[in-house]
């Protein structure tokens, strides 16, 4: 990260308005630097100001699933009409899960937006986790070349890695997320009560996500997380806007130094931490907190049963950082909160890696 951009995303965390109870953190993108909101309860603001000052247009278009549509939609209609609002409000509901991460279902997107004749002076705003913020966002860059659109993420993840970014897009047959867009949000609003709505499983999930940035850029952070993991499991309000906070403080710095960066979650996180000691970049002791407190929140350090390293070389095949036929990997170097992406690495210590994962692991 350049010295510029960390000044930056300090002195927007410098200007947080906890006086309300929320605070911000900016994505320093020069003209199109846009504020992430953190707060508890923000959706229940009954004037709906926040969200309708980065509405751009004159009507919205809100995405979410039929998992959401009973939980968050009305309120989040609700903050968008609120006040005596002039705001027309429409809404489109998708089926849930990453299966539905295609073409054929964003094409409901599109349909909505032109059944209800909205033009390029409108905001598609996405209510729920990374497959509807994703998809949100890509439609909007896509659709009438391009229109406005803010991210309002429900789960972990999302709330502390894919809304923030401006990576949108969509599964195809071949590949993950191969097909999109980067088309940065006008603002990402997230209210940490919706993390209620999700199930344990799901929230330790997103636990493995937040580990991640603090093994590869913030070695605090990583220690707080050692000593929080039980008040993250039992759903404290404190720690987990701690978390959302100082995740959202590093997303925005890594965007910010790089918008296109490319970026391990759980078991990817372990096998990358093995193989940075089997090259002698970190130190073993490294190693093992790495996979005690993926442990402790309840994730696998091993991928599914059944997978041979064949077929795990031609799944990373696919992947995004496979940069002119050449895999690259993000593995640790150096004392804990230091990073590299690399395809300087013995190809044999790899193998090694995986064949001890794929195995007995």
């Amino acid at each position: 990260m350049s010295r510029t951009a960390e000044v930056s995303c300090r002195a927007a965390v410098a200007d947080r308005q906890s006086a309300q109870g929320m605070e911000v953190v900016e994505v320093d993108l020069g003209t199109r630097t846009y504020p992430i909101y953190i707060g508890s309860g923000l959706l229940g603001r009954e004037d709906g100001a926040l969200l309708r000052r980065h509405v751009v247009g004159s009507s919205a278009l809100v995405v979410t699933n039929s998992k959401l549509a009973g939980l968050l939609l009305d309120q989040t209609v609700a903050a968008l009409k609120g006040g005596d609002s002039k705001l027309r409000v429409e809404t489109v509901v998708l089926p849930d899960g990453e299966a539905f991460k295609n073409i054929e279902v964003l094409q409901k997107i599109w349909d909505a937006a032109l059944e209800h004749r909205l033009d390029r002076n409108t905001t598609f705003v996405a209510l729920g986790g990374g497959v509807i913020g994703d998809m949100t966002g890509f439609a909007a860059a896509s659709y009438q070349r391009g229109v406005a659109f803010i991210q309002v993420p429900t789960t972990v993840m999302a709330q502390v890695d894919s809304s923030v970014g401006g990576k949108t897009g969509v599964n195809h047959p071949l590949g993950k997320n191969m097909i999109g867009a980067f088309h940065q949000p006008q603002c990402v609003l997230v209210d940490t009560d919706a993390l209620r709505t999700l199930p344990d499983r799901e929230l330790c999930s997103g636990i493995s996500e937040i580990v991640k940035y603090g093994l590869i850029r913030d070695a605090p952070f990583f220690d707080w997380l050692e000593a929080s993991v039980p008040a993250l499991l039992a759903r404290d309000p404190a720690a987990w806007a701690t978390a959302v906070r100082r995740s959202c403080e590093n997303k925005a710095a890594v965007v910010a130094a790089d918008e296109r960066e490319g970026g391990a979650v759980a078991a990817g996180t372990a096998m990358a931490a093995d193989l940075s000691r089997r090259l002698g970049w970190i130190e073993p002791e490294v190693e093992r907190r790495v996979l005690a407190i993926l442990r402790a929140i309840r994730q696998p350090v091993a991928p599914p049963p059944g997978l041979t390293p064949e077929q795990f070389l031609r799944y990373m095949g696919l992947d995004k950082k496979v940069l002119d036929g050449r895999l690259r990997l993000v593995l640790l170097k150096g004392p804990l909160g230091n990073c590299v992406i690399t395809d300087e690495y013995d190809p044999a210590l790899l193998r090694e890696t995986l064949e001890a994962f794929c195995g007995e692991m």
